[in-house]
């Protein structure tokens, strides 16, 4: 079984300009994310795609890949479907798309979506328990999971949207996929939710996929949306290591 896991990387962000550049402890944020992404040795290839020669030229040495994608993608998910058309990677079984924002990702994250999607789950993610002081933060996105372990809804908001029963948890951004599902999200039209909150998960939700939810027992580790998180992250990498 062929599993490829994915990390799109744009170098320019609404809310942190050249993030993948920005640096922890002297180390380029898409680095440390590669290379996270080789030791935790989950996956058979790691794929850095990105839109600038910068960010290639930032985890050179890791011995990861690194492609260069259209600088139209609207979305990571738009950005990973590019690279698993690739001729090489179009037997994989699995794809995980990790998000470029994520230095410390837990294991049994990555572990956790691709068991889903071995299984039963065509798509999945990853929800961890909830900080009240992030149910406030418009940068943490909640997840609402049913009792059968799928999502419901996502948002920015405190409130869960009209008819999100079931339990909030912090989504993280982590994704697995069957290769014909990615292919069917990433040729969908966008959705007007998601285009509002920016987030590219309703999109799937709209149009009646299941997104499995894989519930992790620790909190998220530090995700950089701003520049402050890129201070939190120095600190918590003191412990990381």
């Amino acid at each position: 079984m062929q599993i490829v896991c994915v990390i799109p990387a744009r170098l320019d962000s609404s809310r942190l300009p050249h993030k993948p550049l920005q640096t922890i402890a002297g180390q380029p944020l898409i680095r440390l994310v590669a290379g996270r992404a080789r030791d935790l040795g989950c996956c058979d290839h790691i794929v850095v795609a990105t839109d600038a020669l910068q960010v290639i030229e930032a985890v050179g040495g890791l011995g990861v890949e690194a492609v260069l994608t259209s600088p139209c993608h609207r979305n990571g998910t738009e950005r990973v479907a590019e690279v698993m058309g690739f001729t090489r990677f179009r037997t994989a079984d699995v794809v995980v798309n990790l998000q470029g924002d994520q230095p410390f990702v837990a294991e049994a994250a990555i572990r956790g979506v691709i068991e889903l999607v071995q299984g039963e789950a065509a798509l999945a993610t990853v929800g961890a328990p909830l900080r009240k002081p992030d149910l406030e933060n418009p940068h943490t996105v909640k997840v609402f999971v049913d009792a059968g372990g799928n999502a419901v809804a996502f948002t920015r908001q405190a409130q869960p949207p009209p008819g999100a029963d079931g339990e909030a948890l912090h989504h993280v951004g982590v994704y697995g996929y069957r290769p014909e599902a990615l292919a069917r999200w990433a040729s969908a039209a966008p959705v007007d939710e998601e285009v509002a909150q920016g987030l590219e998960q309703l999109r799937p939700l709209s149009y009646g996929a299941r997104i499995a939810v894989c519930r992790i027992n620790e909190h998220a580790a530090p995700e950089i949306d701003t520049i402050d998180d890129l201070r939190k992250a120095e600190e918590f990498l003191t412990v990381f290591r």
